[in-house]
């Protein structure tokens, strides 16, 4: 598998993600508005808990000394720093991202009081930034760690991508109409 600094770097990249999600939610919950929406409208999202947890202890079993679940497919450390550098581009994505939604920043959907619209910034090049940050760092996390397991993760978490992404065009094209309609015409789903 990937070297320590790369397999730490796996770590690194997804507890960033989760501190910058949680900062922004508390700016935002300062300014009285509520970010954490997941779960409201479909709570079949609760689901993706217990995966998410599994998918945190595979990466964790790769550095600390768990058990290890999976067998690794192969080991290369090319692959491996290619992973580092898709982390790399995720968190970038990601907090570029993140940047961009401004106060509509959401986590789930929210058709009360979605906010504005956000077609500038990184939402000029990509109508989905943050699903396609999270891609980076899926694929560069497989490459870090090649377990067979991660790798039905990666399947696994484009399938979902493209689940929420669907919901959330469908609760998008409600909320904004013509509006989103002439942005999806202009603007990529993902790259």
């Amino acid at each position: 598998m990937g070297g320590i600094m790369q397999r730490y770097f796996a770590i690194v990249s997804l507890f960033l993600m989760m501190i910058m999600v949680i900062i922004r939610a508390k700016q935002l919950k300062k300014k009285g508005i509520k970010a954490f929406k997941f779960g409201e409208l479909d709570k079949k999202d609760f689901f993706i808990i217990p995966f998410a947890l599994l998918f945190f202890y595979l990466i964790f079993s790769s550095v600390f000394d768990f058990p290890k679940i999976g067998t690794k497919l192969f080991s290369n450390e090319v692959f491996s720093w290619i992973g580092v550098v898709l982390c790399t581009m995720g968190l970038v994505l990601f907090s570029l991202s993140i940047i961009s939604f401004g106060k509509s920043f959401r986590v789930g959907i929210d058709e009360e009081k979605p906010g504005e619209l956000v077609t500038t910034g990184v939402f000029a090049i990509s109508r989905n930034p943050i699903y396609t940050a999270f891609g980076f760092v899926l694929i560069g996390t497989f490459l870090i760690l090649p377990n067979w397991i991660l790798l039905l993760y990666v399947f696994a978490g484009f399938w979902l991508f493209n689940r929420q992404v669907q919901l959330e065009e469908k609760s998008l094209k409600k909320i904004y109409g013509e509006e989103y309609e002439a942005y999806c015409k202009k603007v990529r789903k993902y790259l």
